[in-house]
This record gives C-alpha cells, sequence and structure tokens, in this order.
C-alpha cells in the first residue's frame, strides 16, 4: 500500500489474493488494511492538507504536477491494460483505448485546476465576492469494473482543485491501482497527497467512510454499498458524490433504422459483459417491430465470440469474479421461476474460465424481478410498448436514472423523450459515449453529484462567501 509515500506491506490484517477471471488462477498477494492502516493514511492526508501546505500550492504547480502524470499514463498505458485486464478480465479492444482517456482526462482537470474562481455580487456598501476552496481529505473509493478510469474521475479535479486523497480500490482490482500510485510518486506529488489502502469493505472500507477526518466520501458502485457510504457520512455531515447503478432503458421505436438499433443494444448490454453501470438491459421496442428486433438481436447475441481478453478479436469476455458469476447464473434462475421467455442464452458456457452466454429474454413486464434490479451481467430484457406515452411511463418506472437510449429518425421525437426521461445521460442514436468534458451522474438512486466536465471540479470544493464593509467610518 501506499500510505504518506512509503511502500507498506501486509500487517497485522494479513494479505489476500486475486482471481484471474480468464484462468481462474490465484496470483498476487495484496494487503488486507485494518482500521490502523487507514488512521494512519487519512493522518498523513491530514497532515499534507492542513499543515504541509497542498491546499495553498498555486493551481499552476498542481496543473504541472497533474500534466506530468497524464504523460507518466501515456507511456504507461500497455501496462495499465494489461494489469486490469489480468484483474478483471475486460476485453483489451476496450481497456487500451480506455487507457488513453484516464490520459486526456488527466490533462483536461490540469487545464481546469487554475480556472477555480469565485465572483463578485454588488451589495451597497459592501464588498462581497466568493471563492472556492478545497474541501479536505477525499475518500476514494472505487469498483472493480472500470477501476483506472473511475478512480480518474475522482483523483484528477480532487487534486486540482486542492485535496488530498485516500484510495480504496475494489479487493477484485487493487494492483491496477497500485501501480498508478506508483506513476504518483514518480510524477512528484508530495507524501501524504495521494495514499493508497487495500483491502475489503470489511474492515477497510468501512474504516475509511467512518473516520471523523475524512472530509468527502467519493464512491462508485453499488446501491445498496452507496447508501452505507452516505449512512456514514451523515453522521458528521461529511459530503458525498455517488455514481451508483442503474436498470438503463434502450428504446428503440419504429421509425429506428433497425441494424442501428440492434447495434446499439449490443453495445449497451454485450459490451463489457455487460458489467457496466450505465448498461442498457431494459430494451423497449415499439411492437410493429418488435419481431424483427428480437430476431436480429438474439442472432448476433449468438454470433458473439468470447474468447481471451487480449485478443483483439475476442467480442465476449469472462465475468470478473466467481461472485458476480454466481449472483448472474442467481437471476437466470430468478427469470426461470418468473415463467420469462428465453430467446438466447441463459447458461454458463461450457469452456475454462468465467463466462455466461449473452442472455435475452423476451415479452419482459417490467414489473419482473430480471426487469427492475441491477443484474450487472450481459442480460437484456425485451419489453413491448405502443407509442410515447407508453414508453415514457415504462422507462421512467424505476428507481434508477442513470442514463438511457433513444433510438429514432424523428428530430422531434428524440427532443421530446429527451425532456421527459428521468436520467442523467440520454443517448440519441448511439449508447455508452463518454466525454471527460460532459458531466456523468444519475437522477434518484443511481447517485448525487456529477463527475467529469467542469461541475466535478465543483464537487471538491466548498464555496465561501465574503462580505468587507466599505462603508466610510
Amino acid at each position: 500500500m501506499l500510505i504518506d509515500g512509503e511502500w507498506i506491506g501486509a500487517g497485522g490484517a494479513g494479505a489476500f489474493h486475486c482471481v484471474d477471471p480468464y484462468t481462474e488462477e490465484r496470483w498476487g498477494s495484496v494487503p488486507q488494511a485494518d482500521a490502523a492502516d487507514v488512521g494512519r493514511a487519512v493522518g498523513a492526508a491530514r497532515r499534507a492538507f492542513d499543515r504541509d501546505g497542498w491546499r495553498e500550492t498555486p493551481p499552476a504547480h498542481r496543473a504541472a504536477l497533474l500534466r506530468r502524470l497524464a504523460q507518466l499514463i501515456e507511456s504507461s498505458a500497455d501496462a495499465l491494460t494489461y494489469q486490469q485486464i489480468r484483474e478483471n478480465g475486460k476485453l483489451v479492444s476496450e481497456m487500451r483505448p480506455g487507457a488513453d482517456l484516464i490520459a486526456r482526462a488527466c490533462h483536461y482537470f490540469a487545464g481546469l485546476a487554475e480556472s477555480t474562481t469565485g465572483v463578485t455580487v454588488p451589495a451597497q456598501g459592501f464588498t462581497t465576492y466568493t471563492t472556492r476552496e478545497p474541501i479536505g481529505v477525499i475518500a476514494a473509493v472505487t469498483p472493480w469494473n472500470s477501476p483506472l478510469l473511475l478512480l480518474g474521475w475522482k483523483l484528477f479535479p480532487a487534486l486540482a482543485a486542492g485535496n488530498t486523497v485516500v484510495v480504496k480500490p475494489s479487493e477484485v482490482t487493487p494492483t491496477s491501482t497500485l501501480r498508478l500510485a506508483e506513476l504518483i510518486v514518480e510524477a512528484g506529488f508530495p507524501p501524504g497527497v495521494v495514499n493508497v489502502v487495500t483491502g475489503h469493505g470489511e474492515p477497510t472500507g468501512a474504516a475509511l467512510a467512518s473516520h471523523p477526518q475524512v472530509d468527502k466520501i467519493a464512491f462508485t458502485g453499488s446501491t445498496a454499498a452507496g447508501k452505507a457510504m452516505a449512512r456514514a457520512a451523515a453522521e458528521r455531515c461529511a459530503r458525498v458524490s455517488l455514481e451508483l447503478g442503474g436498470k438503463s432503458p434502450n428504446i428503440v421505436f419504429a421509425d429506428a433504422k433497425v441494424s442501428a438499433a440492434v447495434s446499439g443494444v449490443i453495445a449497451g448490454i454485450f459490451a463489457a459483459t455487460g458489467q457496466t453501470c450505465v448498461a442498457g438491459s431494459r430494451v423497449l421496442v415499439e411492437r410493429p417491430i418488435y419481431a424483427e428486433v428480437a430476431d436480429l438481436l438474439v442472432s448476433r447475441a449468438r454470433e458473439l465470440r468470447a474468447g481471451d481478453p487480449l485478443d483483439w478479436t475476442t467480442q465476449l469476455g469472462p465475468v470478473a469474479s466467481r461472485a458476480q458469476l454466481q449472483k448472474i447464473l442467481g437471476y437466470f434462475e430468478i427469470a426461470r421461476q418468473e415463467g420469462l421467455e428465453l430467446l438466447t442464452g441463459g447458461r454458463r458456457l461450457e469452456r475454462p474460465g468465467l463466462f455466461v452466454e449473452p442472455t435475452v429474454y423476451g415479452g419482459v413486464s417490467n414489473r419482473c424481478r430480471v426487469a427492475r434490479e441491477e443484474i450487472f451481467g450481459p442480460v437484456a430484457c425485451l419489453i413491448p410498448f405502443e407509442g410515447e406515452e407508453e414508453a415514457v411511463a415504462i422507462a421512467n418506472d424505476t428507481p434508477f436514472g442513470l442514463a438511457a437510449g433513444i433510438w429514432t429518425e424523428s428530430v422531434r421525437r428524440a427532443h421530446r423523450m429527451a425532456a421527459r426521461l428521468r436520467a442523467g445521460t440520454v443517448w440519441v442514436n448511439n449508447y455508452r459515449q463518454m466525454s471527460y468534458a460532459m458531466p456523468f451522474g444519475g437522477f434518484r438512486q443511481s447517485g448525487i453529484g456529477r463527475e467529469l466536465g467542469p461541475q466535478a471540479l465543483e464537487e471538491f470544493t466548498e464555496v465561501k462567501s465574503v462580505w468587507i464593509d466599505a462603508a466610510a467610518p
């Protein structure tokens, strides 16, 4: 682990191992941080923020450090890519371009580091203005599906704004974060500014979330875990930003180009083996083209080639862990009990590795569990609808609100639907497009706050109002 600029091995809590989901082999011994380790990391971050002057570091200096880090990420992109693939089994065709996106995001927030400004406000007899100041010590708790990309969305704006950070990566994917931490040290960030503690939710994550000197928790993960983080923060009124689960609708209207729409549906649910918070797992299809869409989706799903995630031609990788595999298989049983129509898939693939078949259920009611609960796997639920009103009603009938897709050739319908869908991101005739300059986050139980874009920097600052009496004595 990285604590106060030093590399720390396993202490009293011992260590745990990573598992390659493609080979199912155990590899790598990683420290299990206990409450004392977490306390040392938070104490180092507190000291770096309060006493060592990081918060007063000129924005231009913070920007320079971030640019140096971005350059190191660029030169280490292959190593960072392969480390993540060994941990979670995602495809090289997705993860290698993702490494470049991480570097570009770092460059972007380096540019924003010098843009944190306040405003002046007219007030008779007073000089009044606002400033934006860093919050303090940030706990960045990250998931296993895109470990470095989602860490960067928190780490880069937090550092740009002048905060210090303690990172707790998922126990499934800790080693890629430690590789990034090596680059952070090499870039020249002072000791204590960035710390990494590894371990499970208990005791490591719980100790970090409940630590009284943590000023904000920035978390990506399941809605249930996010609620636990929010409860821990509420005890001391700490700030939170939460990017949580989703059950996103991908809505195909009868006037859509069917082939393009089905390609978008496949990208929305089978890319990343469905292990993405924005997965378009509810596929709403207007009745006149329902049969055509279903047939084409099933035929294309059956053609997806499972295999080695390091092979650029592989189209379907393993799921990230045995626990995730068992969860997905459990939903197959739930679907069977609910009497759903299985169009394809619904089984573990008969081959080595943690693979499941791309799965499509047909004629699904939005009240079914597989249509309401986040499965986080390659499972699509086809839901027929008639007209815009029913599409909106079904799409919004969910506790989540992270993303939505619309497939239509009508510009007017696209604008009407985008305005009515309760989701933080709406894609029209595309799906899963992201940019470091566009804010990302969810409505309702999909989260609190926004990552990416200028809004991300605001999430890591506090606003201070200053009143100066300018009246004559």
